[in-house]
């Protein structure tokens, strides 16, 4: 039987698939790389706050005769030892409004949930940054400033007088402090106590 000219460059039904089986396996291979990418963008984002938010509370820190911020009123409200800084020092950071969701400084891009521990560490699928009153996702070592407590923090000392500055946090992710990660989400251990609680 004679062949027709033109089908001399053509593909057959087995190469067409085969070149759409090849292509389905590349794409599959790169969604993987492709996942780790945007992740490790989130991150570089999340250090990138957390750097600029510390030379913002260093700053604070210089003009408060080098002593870290301490919240007014955390003996009643023991949460503003870990949130209340932002209100202290956002104004070395460029930040003078009042705070809301949209302060992406304060916000984490990975922050997209978080386990609330005033209820037995139950899933919540917000973000941190979410919560009123003060939107962010990055607390500050403050557990000291609670009256009647033998939590550990540097709220209000002298930061010259911290004996190893370089094993002492000043900031971090809310969840370091729980601990649990944005970044490899996993629950926190339901069996051991969190670093601080919420009465």
């Amino acid at each position: 039987m004679p062949r027709h000219p033109k089908a001399e460059g053509a593909l057959t039904l087995v190469e067409l698939l085969v070149v759409i089986a090849v292509i389905a396996i590349l794409v599959a291979l790169l969604f993987p790389v492709l996942g780790s990418a945007k992740d490790k963008a989130r991150r570089t984002v999340c250090m990138n706050n957390l750097r600029q938010i510390n030379l913002g509370l260093r700053m604070y820190s210089d003009d408060s005769s080098d002593k870290a911020p301490r919240t007014p009123g955390t003996a009643n409200s023991p949460v503003l030892n870990w949130s209340g800084y932002k209100d202290l020092m956002k104004s070395y950071v460029g930040g003078n409004e009042s705070s809301s969701a949209r302060d992406k400084l304060f916000a984490c891009p990975s922050d997209t949930f978080y386990y609330d521990v005033a209820t037995s560490f139950q899933y919540v699928p917000t973000g941190f940054h979410q919560q009123p009153p003060d939107y962010l996702s990055y607390a500050f070592n403050g557990g000291n400033a609670r009256t009647n407590s033998n939590a550990h923090g540097i709220a209000g000392r002298v930061l010259s007088s911290i004996n190893d500055p370089s094993k002492t946090v000043l900031i971090a992710e809310s969840p370091a402090f729980i601990p649990y990660s944005w970044h490899r989400p996993k629950p926190p251990p339901k069996n051991g106590a969190p670093m601080f609680t919420v009465p």
